[in-house]
């Protein structure tokens, strides 16, 4: 029998274990991961079963008394937060009565709100002092022929409101009369439109090709003030692409004359999961960092299906602003978090192309086209040598394919094997609407399941536990409070709140203890005839399954980024004709990301 004295040194000695044991673990600050996890809006546009989805787009963020709120388009309502990872949606007591589009919001000095987005194009402008309430009033004056407008007062007290949107027409401004409730004063300026001989970013269609159309859209405007410059930004060239940005043009005044910045787009996201970042809008945090909101294009059931994303914004030491978007849908570090707010985390991702197999399949399908109603393209289903189902769209990384089980119950699950044990971290678990049968704004929806993860594939462990949540999270962001060794990862459904429980991708992110990959070999730039082309290659490494190229105005200013999955070469076709530009290369696999290649010089 031990003795008391005994007892009570053990138990100490134990506790001291335990306690140094917490105390090595590693502290991992919180993260998020592009597309935001919020519940989006289903849309109205259409009462066609087969086009019924959600969706957000356009966002206009501004802080307003230390908090922060999202206007989105259609969205029946707003988002708060107080810290710019949670948010919360507020339903207004007034509000448009279709929802606003591509709305534009502008805080006056903590001391009033304001908001302009009707969606006929004729409007006032909204102004609350309690947005949390959304008692929202209506200045008296009408601005009509108003398209995707964005206002800004100055330090004076001048108002501007900029607008357009047209593959026509370029950015306009009008100024108005604040002390007037807004009247328009009658002085309108014309200001820049797109030069897509000069830009090659601004080319309208996927990559920046199309093979009839030649003209982008313009739109999206949003004014942003830092250090007494005016910068002034813009989307092209279409929403539905994957080249989908925004670029800057400069200027001492609000009315100009704006000199197009250099290092353009500013917020560029083409290559990856899900892809785009234009129509956006920047805040200033309540610590000095800039951030940029854009929207992103799933547009699998319909063009107009989008999501949000979000990324670290600066102005370097000759005044040009940019966005971080380099690994743009993959782990970062969230705001607040000291030095390392927006910056990719360096966690990669464990799941691409790595066998999966489900409970039943229903069917599997991609979008092929992006017409207003995408034709799809279906996959048989098929089995292993063991009999299971598979799906190989659920880590393909394409937000435009899915899978949709033969039920919507607790039998339903998804299990992935990463064929080697690595240290996960965090995932994301996005859910597709697959004839969701919902037409607008519903409260109540909610997602639950639980995930268990496994060395061996026979013993399992419980990681995530929500089989209670009231949440509506249709691109669920999970980081685990401590990194978990696993090979098998699996996902068990209780209940998505549409009629089919449908998956697009679920994506595991994390670290190998192996080694990382090679630096990259023969790396090649080469201009085409057509300057704002370049052919980019490289060889292809055995270690190595994505490549992130980095390119920019200067060594020190490779601002943008385009990541590609299992391949050895890259047409671009978003270069700025008489730019001359450097490129850098890195690979990546399971357990991280290799050295850059030194920067290439293509004049």
């Amino acid at each position: 029998m031990i003795q008391s004295g005994n007892r009570i040194f053990l138990a100490a000695f134990f506790l001291l274990i335990l306690s140094k044991a917490a105390s090595s673990q590693e502290y991992i600050p919180p993260t998020y991961c592009n597309p935001l996890n919020i519940d989006y809006t289903y849309m109205v546009y259409n009462s066609d079963k087969d086009w019924s989805y959600r969706s957000g787009a356009d966002p206009a963020v501004v802080e307003f008394r230390g908090e922060y709120y999202m206007f989105v388009t259609r969205s029946f309502g707003y988002w708060h937060s107080t810290d710019l990872l949670n948010w919360k949606f507020i339903t207004p007591e007034k509000w448009y009565f279709q929802g606003s589009n591509a709305p534009a919001a502008f805080n006056y000095k903590d001391s009033v709100l304001y908001v302009a987005g009707d969606p006929s194009g004729s409007m006032s402008i909204l102004y609350t002092e309690n947005p949390k309430k959304g008692d929202w009033k209506a200045a008296p004056s009408i601005i009509n022929n108003l398209q995707d407008p964005a206002l800004f007062i100055d330090d004076d007290g001048q108002a501007y409101m900029y607008w357009g949107s047209s593959n026509t027409y370029p950015l306009r401004v009008r100024k108005l009369n604040k002390n007037k409730r807004f009247v328009d004063t009658g002085e309108h300026f014309e200001l820049f439109n797109l030069n897509e001989e000069e830009h090659g970013w601004e080319r309208f269609g996927e990559d920046n090709f199309h093979p009839t159309l030649k003209e982008g859209y313009m739109e999206g405007a949003w004014m942003t003030k830092h250090n007494g410059k005016y910068y002034l930004q813009y989307a092209a060239p279409g929403t539905e692409f994957n080249v989908y940005a925004d670029g800057v043009y400069i200027s001492d005044h609000p009315l100009g004359p704006f000199e197009y910045m250099p290092n353009n787009p500013i917020s560029f996201k083409p290559g990856g999961f899900m892809n785009g970042a234009g129509h956006g809008s920047t805040v200033l945090a309540n610590d000095g960092q800039y951030w940029h909101f854009a929207s992103m294009a799933l547009s699998s059931n319909v063009k107009w299906e989008r999501r949000l994303c979000m990324y670290p914004t600066y102005f370097d030491n000759d005044g040009l602003m940019h966005s971080n978007t380099h690994y743009g849908d993959y782990p970062r570090f969230a705001p607040g978090v000291p030095g390392k707010a927006g910056q990719p985390t360096g966690w990669v991702l464990l799941s691409y192309k790595k066998p999966v197999t489900v409970s039943s399949s229903l069917l599997q399908q991609r979008s092929v086209s992006t017409g207003d109603k995408p034709v799809v393209e279906n996959f048989p289903v098929e089995k292993n040598e063991n009999g299971e189902i598979t799906s190989g769209v659920l880590s393909d990384e394409d937000a435009k394919s899915f899978w949709v089980a033969e039920a919507n119950d607790t039998n339903q699950w998804v299990t992935i094997d990463l064929e080697n044990i690595y240290n996960i971290y965090s995932f994301q678990i996005n859910y597709h609407d697959y004839k969701s049968d919902i037409y607008s704004r519903e409260d109540g929806l909610y997602h639950r399941y639980t995930i268990e993860i496994s060395l061996d594939g026979i013993n399992w462990k419980m990681v995530t536990d929500k089989s209670k949540n009231f949440s509506d999270v249709p691109n669920d962001y999970v980081q685990l409070n401590t990194p978990e060794k696993a090979r098998y990862f699996r996902y068990n459904h209780i209940h998505s709140p549409t009629p089919f429980f449908a998956l697009s991708d679920l994506r595991i992110f994390g670290l190998g203890d192996g080694k990382k990959a090679e630096r990259v070999k023969k790396f090649k730039v080469e201009r085409q005839d057509d300057r704002r082309d370049a052919l980019i290659s490289w060889q292809k490494s055995a270690d190595a399954f994505g490549y992130n190229i980095r390119w920019g105005i200067a060594p020190d200013k490779l601002y943008n980024s385009w990541l590609i999955y299992n391949n050895d070469s890259l047409l671009m076709r978003s270069l700025d004709k008489n730019t001359t530009y450097y490129f850098t290369i890195e690979a990546f696999n399971e357990n991280g990301i290799s050295e850059k290649t030194n920067p290439i010089k293509v004049k």
